[in-house]
């Protein structure tokens, strides 16, 4: 039988090529790769506002979905209004559309209308009465030290010996930085007026992404058809509903109970007539969105702030968030969010941690969802490759497991301790 040289050729001419550039890639990255770093930084700058837009989409959709489909959708049906008509759907959808942006800026408005005032109000009470917190302050660590003569000892020896470090620090470190100190809150300024304007334009892109958000994921997936197997196709759209229900549900879960603690918190602070008491809720609030550690990051702040006021007030606060967190973890977080990442308690640790020394706030809050991603992902390879082997797949059948034989039988250590025994009697 003659042989295909020419497809041999070819075949022994594409490996090469792809070992030549895979070399080349590996030695820019290797030899260039903060060049390659700077560019990917710039890149994304530029495209930031498409990533603003595709985000507002994102976090659209279930509610452009639910005015579409429950409400819209139902009063074309009793208005007797074919919704399956090409127009009829292009109307729908523009007017669901601008409804949902409206109830998200509404949303918004709602809630800087209400925080911006108080916030103003809070610091210039901070600043107006910061004398008096810090003469409170002062007295309150007085009478401390007074009742303890030997830690006032200790302290005005620690002062008398690190007053002059201090003084020559903030001479020759502070001062001569505050040029930089104003640069940096310039450069700030810039950033957030940027920032702004990403979100801009992202609202503008996000309504081309929600009009035609169907035609986007039917052309992803003829694109996932074209280049892969079908079986593998069929994986990927499969894991992509994964990741999507598990975000969706995450974020939607998270941003309800975190509002449901906002109130909370405010009621309780309003009865006990705790110093700004929405400030701290909003604050509260807005960092309960941080799974774990967001709770202990907003009340330290806020604890503190109670303090400088009334440190009475401070104790029955931090008794108060206390028993709060404890409702909120063990009968409001379950009932909303139930377990809608499927992860324990350390590997929720565990990606809190990783990924929020990675991305900072932002790793702390979307870490969860993304290792629950990835823990679902390699839960399911080494499922796939114990099935290969014809081995059980059920974790709490390894709890006890000692060895497997060669008939891939499960032996226990109980089984083994019974063995040795038997045989032990028999001699």
């Amino acid at each position: 039988m003659k042989k295909n040289w020419n497809n041999q050729y070819i075949m022994w001419g594409l490996t090469a090529l792809i070992t030549i550039i895979l070399a080349f890639c590996s030695y820019y990255l290797l030899f260039m790769g903060k060049n390659l770093i700077l560019k990917m930084k710039f890149l994304l700058q530029i495209i930031m506002p498409v990533v603003d837009g595709l985000a507002i989409a994102y976090i659209s959709t279930p509610i452009l979905n639910t005015i579409e489909n429950k409400i819209i959708c139902k009063a074309c049906e009793r208005l007797k209004i074919d919704c399956n008509k090409i127009k009829n759907k292009k109307r729908i959808r523009g007017f669901s559309i601008v409804l949902t942006l409206a109830f998200l800026l509404l949303i918004i408005y709602a809630f800087f209308s209400i925080l911006i005032p108080q916030l103003i109000r809070s610091i210039q009470s901070i600043i107006f009465q910061f004398p008096i917190y810090v003469y409170n302050l002062t007295v309150l660590v007085e009478n401390l030290l007074a009742d303890n003569p030997e830690v006032e000892q200790y302290v005005e020896n620690l002062l008398s010996s690190y007053s002059s470090d201090i003084n020559s620090w903030l001479n020759s470190s502070i001062l001569p930085q505050i040029n930089v100190v104003i640069k940096s809150i310039s450069m700030s300024l810039i950033g957030l007026l940027k920032s702004l304007y990403n979100l801009v334009i992202g609202f503008i892109i996000s309504v081309y992404v929600l009009g035609s958000k169907e035609r986007f994921a039917s052309q992803a997936k003829k694109m996932c058809y074209a280049f892969f197997q079908r079986d593998t196709s069929n994986l990927i759209i499969k894991e992509f509903r994964y990741i999507h229900r598990t975000f969706i549900g995450f974020f939607s879960g998270k941003i309800i109970d975190s509002l449901i603690i906002g109130v909370l918190c405010f009621i309780g602070t309003s009865i006990m007539n705790t110093p700004y008491s929405l400030l701290i809720s909003v604050i509260v609030g807005v960092t309960n969105i941080i799974p774990f550690f967001g709770p202990y990051i907003g009340a330290i702040p806020s604890a503190l702030l109670i303090l400088m006021v009334n440190p009475t007030k401070c104790l029955y606060f931090i008794i108060f968030i206390l028993i709060l967190q404890q409702v909120d973890g063990n009968i409001i977080g379950p009932k909303i969010l139930g377990d809608s990442t499927g992860l324990s308690g350390f590997w929720v640790i565990f990606s809190i941690t990783l990924f929020g020394g990675v991305w900072g706030i932002l790793g702390m809050i979307v870490g969860i969802p993304i290792f629950a991603v990835i823990f679902s992902a390699v839960s399911a390879m080494i499922n796939k490759k114990l099935v290969k082997k014809q081995l059980s797949t059920n974790t709490a059948e390894y709890l006890d497991l000692d060895y497997i034989d060669e008939n891939d039988n499960f032996i226990t250590f109980l089984e083994q301790q019974k063995s040795g025994q038997e045989e032990k009697e028999k001699e």
